[in-house]
């Protein structure tokens, strides 16, 4: 069971889970146009999807942490 969080540690996080998805939402722009380029950076690309994935699970793990344990 995790410890109940404070409220200043909720913001923190909400604010982290916010800067993320932005960050998230400029790559995946990046990567698309990449893709649409005719010389597209292969290696580039790959290590952008790469960083989105590690992202979003970054913010899965945060929003997790938002929600109470529930004992059934």
């Amino acid at each position: 069971m995790t410890p109940e969080l404070t409220d200043e540690e909720i913001s923190q996080i909400q604010h982290e889970i916010t800067e993320l998805k932005l960050e998230h939402q400029d790559l995946d722009e990046i990567v698309e146009r990449l893709m649409q380029d005719a010389e597209i950076e292969e290696l580039k690309v790959k290590r952008l999807k790469k960083r989105k994935l590690l992202i979003k699970d970054r913010i899965s793990r945060l929003e997790d942490k938002l929600i109470p344990d529930i004992l059934a």
